[in-house]
This record gives C-alpha cells, structure tokens and sequence, in this order.
C-alpha cells in the first residue's frame, strides 16, 4: 500500500481554512459596509462559509457577537438575548438532582444484579447436585 503524504494534506487543509477565514472577513467588512445587520445567518451567506466554521473559529466568533449586539436594532437585541439565556434559570440544580438521581439508579442496579448472579450460580449448584443424584444408581432399585 502506497504512503500518503500527510504534510501536503495538512498544508492543503490549513489553506481552505485561511482562504475561508479571508472570505469570512471580507463578508463581514462587506455587511458593516452596507449596514446589514450582522449575524451568524447573514455572515455565512455573505461570505460563503458554513456557521459552524464561524462558531468553531472563536475569534471570529466573538467579533460577530459584538458586532452583532451593536448592528441590531434594540428590539432585535432582546429577541436575541432572550434566547440566549436559558429558559429555566435554576437548570443547573436539575441537572445535579437528576445525576445524583442517576448514580443512585446505577449503584442499586448494580446491587441488583449482584444478587440475581449470586442466586443464578446458587441456581445451578443445586440443578448441577440435582443432576448428579440421579446419575447415581439408588440402592432401592438394585
């Protein structure tokens, strides 16, 4: 099997990823320029790249945020911030009782299954004995 030459397509990844970064920027400068808002939406289709690209690049990212809050017209704004912040504030303190909840579930689970294995092997002791018996000639039938 031939080997590949990893150096080339590290080189040839490393140039889409700058070339995209480069239309990234030139979109954003383009949309600053005509006034548009500024959003992760309107910055890919401009520029040509996907959204994840502009989530993924955290410099990016976090220009887009600022200039985002500061493009958007104040109603806009809040939209935008409500959906931000989670719909349950206290989300967190769910999420420590359901994994406390969790772990208590898996360790009598656990306990659970233990005690099905041991009364299994018990199980076929006694049909493994059982067997053994009547494999032996009875001295009432001799």
């Amino acid at each position: 099997m031939a080997k590949g030459n990893t150096d080339n397509l590290r080189r040839a990844a490393q140039a889409k990823r700058d070339a995209a970064l480069v239309r990234a920027e030139k979109g954003l400068r383009r949309l600053l320029k005509t006034g548009r808002p500024i959003t992760f939406h309107t910055v890919a289709a401009e520029a040509g790249v996907s959204k994840d690209f502009l989530y993924r690049t955290i410099d990016l990212r976090e220009r887009i945020m600022e200039l985002r809050d500061k493009t958007l017209p104040t109603a806009a704004r809040t939209q935008s911030a409500s959906r931000r912040e989670p719909q349950y504030p206290d989300i967190s303190s769910i999420v420590s009782t359901l994994t406390a909840k969790l772990a208590h579930e898996r360790s009598t689970n656990r306990k659970r299954i233990a005690e099905l294995e041991a009364a299994l092997a018990a199980a076929h002791g006694q049909i493994l004995q059982l067997r053994r018996q009547n494999l032996r000639p009875h001295a009432d039938s001799a």
